[in-house]
This record gives structure tokens, C-alpha cells and sequence, in this order.
């Protein structure tokens, strides 16, 4: 029982870091924008070691990409499989509209702050991981054709890259006004629009 608390304790303790450093990183971005965001900066503003950061994050593109990635994961009991294509456009779009959320909740200045150009964590030809929603809405997709209720009209490649744009154009346009925009309209309109065309009924179930 010590044993499993002393590990919980320390679990607690790193996660208080990581969000001590994070909470850094963000009145950064904040004040000063991504070009100061350097991990000196961020260590000195979190009041943290140099290995202290480098032993929760590899780098400071890694450090915000942890916090776009950990946002709350949509119950997979909405994911279920549906029984038509307008029930797997529904699911992939309820996948989007929580990420919608998420950055809201981040805030603009944040979130405007991220994607920049320069940030590699959104190169999706380096980074090491692909992102949540993207996997989440891949998977789904993938197993929806399996079962014979959807079939795609371009590879699995294409749809992703093209929900991907899609997404990161209508982030792009909410941070551009400054979180005057329907964000989540118009994220739902240009997502349906593109899943209507991409999307057509499956073969059925086999036998």
C-alpha cells in the first residue's frame, strides 16, 4: 500500500510540474508571443531547472503540443458504431466540435500563439505522434468500412490530410479575428461539406 501511494505522490508531483511549466509557457505566449517562448524563458518564468523541463518535455514545440494532445478525450461510448454514413459524419464532427472546445477553453491568444508557422509540432510530415482527434476520427473511419456502412472516395492518406487542413483553416480563422468568428459553425459546415463528398454507403456487411 506505501509502495502505490509514494508512486502516487510522485505522479501528483510531476503532474504539478508539467502544469507549472505549461502555465508558463502560456503567460509567454501571452505577453510576449511565440518568438520569446524560448526554454530559458520558460524555466526562468516557471521557476524550474533546464533538466527539470527536459525530463517532462523534449522541446518547447513538444511542451505545447502535450497540452493541444491532452485535451479531455471524447467518451467512446459516442463513437460507437452508427448503422448509416450520416451517423459516421455525425461522429467525426462531435470529434471536432470537443476540440473546438478545448482550444476555446485554452483561449485565443494561446491557441493563436501555437499555430505558427514555425512551430514544428504541427508538421505533420515530423512530428512522432499523430494527434488525438485525427487518430480518433482514422480509427473510426477505418472501422466503419470494415463493417461495411461506409466506403471512401479517396485512401484512408488523402481523407486525413484533408480533415487536417480543413480543421487547421478554421482555427486559423478564428485566431485571424480574434475569436470573433462561429468557430463552431462554420467548423461543422466545412467538415459536413467535405464528409458528404468523401463519404458514400458501404457494401453492407459481408454474408
Amino acid at each position: 500500500m506505501s509502495e502505490k501511494g509514494s508512486i502516487s505522490r510522485q505522479q501528483q508531483k510531476s503532474r504539478e510540474t508539467r502544469e507549472k511549466i505549461f502555465q508558463a509557457a502560456k503567460r509567454i505566449l501571452q505577453k510576449k508571443g511565440y518568438e520569446e517562448l524560448s526554454i530559458k524563458n520558460i524555466c526562468e518564468e516557471a521557476g524550474v531547472s533546464n533538466g527539470s523541463f527536459y525530463h517532462h518535455f523534449k522541446t518547447k514545440d513538444d511542451l505545447l503540443s502535450y497540452y493541444i494532445e491532452d485535451q479531455p478525450k471524447i467518451d467512446p461510448d459516442l463513437l460507437e458504431l452508427p448503422e448509416s454514413v450520416a451517423g459516421v459524419k455525425e461522429g467525426i464532427i462531435q470529434v471536432y466540435m470537443n476540440y473546438v472546445k478545448y482550444c476555446r477553453e485554452l483561449g485565443v491568444e494561446f491557441v493563436s500563439e501555437y499555430y505558427d508557422t514555425k512551430n514544428q509540432a504541427l508538421n505533420a510530415a515530423i512530428r512522432m505522434e499523430r494527434p488525438y482527434p485525427i487518430v480518433t476520427v482514422q480509427n473510426y473511419v477505418e472501422k466503419a468500412e470494415q463493417a461495411g456502412i461506409v466506403s471512401l472516395n479517396v485512401g484512408i492518406e488523402e481523407f486525413t490530410t484533408d480533415i487536417r487542413m480543413i480543421v487547421i483553416g478554421n482555427v486559423f480563422e478564428w485566431c485571424v479575428k480574434h475569436g470573433d468568428a462561429d468557430f463552431e459553425g462554420n467548423m461543422a459546415r466545412s467538415l459536413g461539406m467535405y464528409l458528404d463528398a468523401a463519404l458514400c454507403k458501404g457494401a453492407g456487411l459481408p454474408g
